[in-house]
């Protein structure tokens, strides 16, 4: 059987910083002998609101494997993005902000309104592209990192790419990887990933759980979620309470981030939480809610 991993050219791999598309790029450097050809292009997109833990293990990626990886931003304008680096990449939101700023609305979970993905991923990528090798989508293969038990995104994302005229595979799923593939590769015998007690396989790791990846208070992580990461990062909630305070909007249809605050303020346990609603690895990328591990 062919290796899934031997990607031919001209590819863009979507690289969405978390475990799952980071275990498909080792393994594509693998089959090209560590070395990517000239004609596939790695790229990561950062919406400012990604956590921290995220960005050194992109950086980690790229430096630890000899690879290049782009790091792009959404900018207004006829570019459409802008090239920054692990040292100069926002971190406090503020390509997403822009973002809000020039809409004048917040995106949510509602049917045609994740738009942010759309903007803050898709689209700089894309123009990427255009730079780096003068292609439009459906003229390169994209290369997504969707696991072999994540059909349900597949399906969807192959029929949204087939709307769309763009070409795409999911090497992953080709190989019959899973997640406990993923976990395994990066975690070893340690269970919880701030809780290291045995080596780890490749020498360094994201860091995050699974609920706390990737966009901190992404509305697709759901209520439970987000109450949670409130209790446990006090105020790292305030950037998304206050987009929704001075656009007068709200990121979820049921609830508004202050809301919620106020809720963790009167019970301030985990008891409100069950345990199957915490489990989230889902990452933004050229589908939404896409990859991750």
């Amino acid at each position: 059987m062919m290796n899934p991993y031997l990607i031919s050219g001209p590819a863009l791999i979507s690289f969405s910083g978390g475990r799952t598309s980071a275990y498909m790029l080792w393994n594509i450097l693998q089959a090209h002998d560590g070395e990517l050809p000239d004609d596939i292009v790695v790229a990561f997109a950062n919406t400012g609101k990604e956590r921290e833990e995220t960005l050194r293990f992109v950086h980690e990626c790229g430096a630890r494997w000899g690879v290049r990886i782009h790091w792009v931003e959404w900018r207004r304008g006829r570019d459409g993005y802008e090239s920054v680096s692990f040292n100069s990449a926002s971190r406090d939101g503020e390509p997403f902000e822009h973002l809000i700023a020039m809409k004048q609305r917040l995106p949510n979970g509602m049917p045609g309104q994740r738009w942010c993905t759309e903007y803050l991923k898709v689209r700089p990528i894309f123009a990427l592209m255009r730079d780096q090798l003068a292609l439009e989508p459906g003229d390169y293969e994209e290369i997504i990192g969707i696991r072999a038990d994540e059909w349900d995104r597949r399906i969807e994302g192959l029929a949204r790419a087939a709307k769309d005229g763009r070409s795409v595979s999911h090497p992953l799923c080709t190989a019959g990887i899973r997640k406990p593939d993923v976990l395994r590769f990066w975690l070893g015998d340690n269970v919880d990933p701030q809780e290291i007690r045995h080596p780890l396989p490749q020498g360094f790791d994201l860091g995050l759980r699974g609920y706390e990846g990737n966009c901190d208070y992404c509305f697709n992580k759901g209520k439970a979620i987000i109450k949670r990461q409130i209790r446990e990062r006090p105020g790292s909630e305030a950037w998304w309470a206050m987009q929704e305070i001075g656009i007068g909007g709200t990121f979820h249809a049921r609830y508004s981030i202050p809301q919620l605050v106020d809720q963790v303020a009167a019970t301030p346990e985990l008891f409100d939480e069950p345990a199957e609603d915490l489990e989230y690895d889902a990452e933004c990328g050229l589908i939404c809610p896409s990859e991750a591990a």
